[in-house]
């Protein structure tokens, strides 16, 4: 299958660069994956196409300031590090700009010396392994020194850094923010809990693999950035029973999704366990637990595009997309959401 079957006429002035200021505000499209059929709806509405028993699957990963900007140690020349994966306590692996300068024994210092770096190697995907050293704790130091990794295509400054993280985040350790539950307030999850629907968190650390572009023609030939997940008991067994009752498993993003792709058995069942996931999901993935899926909408040509192509069918997905382009939806992290059912 061809990356460019995945594509779409895009106009730039669609791509959302502020979150509206209600986050439930924005606009849903709602479409049914068997029929093809399509709905306009506003996003708090989502509660009227959950059904008592069904379980919404939320990823309460915390987006951290992975943005550093520092200076080499002995030429003062410039170089941004975005941290992509903690390895140990004190290694990451980062994406680092511009690459060509940042060699292998190199050190870096931020801020007023608070923080520095050696790097220790290269990667596959075009970064660096790098070790830190500080004084003191390193997230606090990182809190100070560090920025909103924000996507490439959102330009303009967020003034409010809470709105690049979901209501529900806990655990820090994300490069990105798992967009589809920006959407969601404490009052409208509320709401959906009174009418009896379950919750039910997982993990995943999002990576910049989600911004990576598909750079193969043939998309069998792409490789996923592996990200870290974590499904404790309590949560494995909210999703079980929801299965067992008959009722629908919703992931809300593709990072949910992926996750729960990853640890289902062929049964749909899943058990609590954590580790690395690089799944692909593109179309002829048989899915083995989802039942519904609440999502953004995606850059053309990308990995989350084939993923809801996979889910809905393709055909289904680049109809809609055009006519998310025609409505004037607005698109990616800080856009409109599509309810997948």
């Amino acid at each position: 299958m061809k990356v460019k079957e995945f594509y779409f006429h895009l106009p730039e002035e669609l791509i959302a660069q502020k979150p509206l200021e209600k986050r439930d505000e924005s606009r849903l499209m709602v479409l049914d994956r068997r029929t093809g059929e399509i709905e306009h709806k506003i996003f708090k509405e989502i509660i009227d196409f959950l059904n008592p028993g069904d379980c919404l699957v939320l990823n309460n990963s915390r987006v951290i300031p992975a943005r550093l900007f520092g200076v080499k140690e002995d030429t003062m020349a410039r170089a941004e590090f975005v941290l992509v994966k903690r390895l140990d306590r004190d290694r990451w692996e980062a994406l680092v700009k511009p690459g060509k300068k940042v060699k292998t024994g190199s050190k870096f210092i931020f801020g007023n010396g608070e923080l520095s770096c050696t790097i220790l190697d290269n990667t596959d995907f075009g970064g660096r392994i790098i070790e830190f050293h500080y004084d003191g704790v390193f997230e606090e130091v990182l809190d100070k020194l560090g920025e909103m990794p924000l996507p490439p295509y959102i330009k303009e400054k967020l003034e409010d850094k809470e709105r690049y993280q979901t209501v529900y985040s806990k655990v820090e350790g994300s490069a990105a923010a798992p967009t589809a539950g920006l959407h969601f307030t404490e009052e409208l999850l509320e709401r959906i809990k009174e009418k009896g629907i379950n919750i039910a968190f997982l993990t995943l650390h999002v990576g910049l693999g989600t911004f990576r572009p598909v750079k193969v023609e043939n998309i069998e030939e792409h490789k996923m950035h592996a990200e870290f997940y974590n499904l404790d008991e309590e949560n494995a067994k909210i999703i079980n029973e929801t299965k067992k009752n008959g009722k629908r498993v919703i992931a809300v993003g593709t990072t949910s999704c992926r996750t729960l792709e990853t640890i289902a058995d062929e049964d749909g069942f899943v058990k609590a366990s954590s580790g690395w996931t690089d799944i692909f999901i593109y179309p002829g993935y048989r899915f083995k637990i989802l039942d519904g899926l609440i999502t953004n909408f995606h850059l053309p040509e990308s990995t989350l595009i084939m993923l809801v192509s996979a889910f809905a069918g393709k055909e289904n997905i680049m109809r809609a997309y055009n006519i998310a382009v025609k409505e004037r939806y607005r698109f990616f992290s800080f856009g409109d959401a599509m309810f997948i059912k």
